[in-house]
């Protein structure tokens, strides 16, 4: 059984024939935007905004 299991390694490690060189082509990926660090934090103890609630009319007569 011993000699099963490691016919069967062998054959795993020669079914891989390094695999870790690939054969894909390798392209640059593109590049990232800058971080701002001048932005400022978002204020988290703020009053959350009612996205439900119907909007003022503005142009209403008084």
């Amino acid at each position: 059984m011993k000699k099963l299991l490691f016919v069967f390694a062998i054959a795993a490690f020669a079914a891989c024939n390094n695999g870790s060189e690939g054969t894909e082509t390798k392209t640059d990926s593109p590049a990232t935007a800058p971080v701002d660090t001048t932005a400022k934090p978002v204020d988290t103890a703020a009053k959350a905004v009612d996205t439900a609630a119907k909007a003022v009319d503005t142009a209403a007569k008084h």
